[in-house]
């Protein structure tokens, strides 16, 4: 199957330029209050070459990047490089404060689980023959040297689009002296507060169809937002909800979790972050947010 073909699309609409594009399956849009086209073009390329680069080095759908070498080493120790080791170490301080329940060689149960709406819950069996892959723990890590057990993966999906989200708006803010909006698949960062003032509208996706209509606006005039929940991804069988975020600890999705989680934090990563820590809490989710002192919106039904 050929490669999706990588383009932007441009448009005016009145006070800012949007630019479009598609990266992590996902819709993409880049807001400028630039001068003109030319400007908002670059700044558009430039935020998309960074999502494609960062998607391309760091997806587990591709054979020839990193990850794939990692996920087909066999027990073979593989030397990664800065970035990559950056991720690495970011992720163990996420497996250490969550008491592992975030960790990245959970992707493996994949095999067992299939998020696409339907109604296939995997037997225990199932999960049981998969588990002894799964546990950061198991791993060996001593920068730059990974040493996965032969038939471990790791999968950076639970970090990666927040991590391009702020290398992205990094490069937009180089690239331009006026606000930038990057939203990646809604996550998203601002680069500098509008020339006017006036904040960024923002909605959080409504759980329930018709999705048009946000469930929440919200006024964004700095820093970052992040949500993750089940909205796309879950199994509904005899009129119960399996969301995808499992507790790897288990192999089987969060008790009680929240629907959808947003955070408002600093830089996008913080965001993502704190998001998913709660969510990975359960019904637990909105305590553990009030204690950290951050901005949220939780959706539960």
């Amino acid at each position: 199957m050929a490669a999706p073909e990588r383009r932007i699309d441009l448009a005016f609409a009145g006070s800012h330029w949007v630019g479009r594009f598609q990266a992590m399956a996902s819709p993409c849009e880049v807001l400028i209050e630039a001068q003109g086209a030319p400007e908002a073009r670059s700044v558009t390329r430039r935020v998309a070459d960074c999502a494609w680069r960062i998607e391309d080095k760091f997806s587990r759908y591709r054979t020839d990047n990193l990850v794939h070498a990692i996920n087909t080493s066999g027990g073979t120790p593989i030397r990664v490089d800065d970035e990559t080791a950056n991720l690495l170490d970011f992720a163990a301080t996420l497996h250490r404060l969550s008491d592992g329940r975030f960790d990245i060689t959970s992707g493996v149960l994949r095999r067992a689980w299939t998020f696409h709406g339907g109604a296939r819950v995997p037997s225990p069996a199932a999960i049981d023959a998969i588990l002894p892959l799964v546990g950061w723990g198991k791993a060996t890590w001593q920068r730059p040297m990974l040493t996965l057990l032969p038939g471990m993966q790791i999968d950076f999906g639970g970090i990666g689009k927040e991590y391009a989200v702020d290398q992205a708006a990094q490069i937009a803010a180089q690239v331009s002296p006026m606000c930038c909006l990057v939203n990646l698949g809604g996550d998203l960062a601002i680069t500098r507060p509008r020339h006017d003032g006036q904040p960024w509208r923002v909605g959080i996706e409504a759980l329930q169809a018709p999705r048009v209509t946000a469930s929440r606006l919200i006024d964004l005039t700095q820093g970052a937002l992040a949500t993750s929940g089940d909205t796309h991804r879950f199994i509904l069988k005899d009129g119960k909800r399996y969301s995808h975020i499992l507790d790897p600890r288990t192999g089987w999705p969060v008790d009680s979790a929240p629907r959808s989680v947003t955070v408002a934090a600093s830089n996008c990563t913080e965001a993502g972050m704190l998001t998913t820590l709660a969510i990975l809490q359960g019904a637990e989710a909105g305590r553990f947010l009030s204690a950290e002192g951050v901005q949220h919106w939780i959706q539960w039904r």
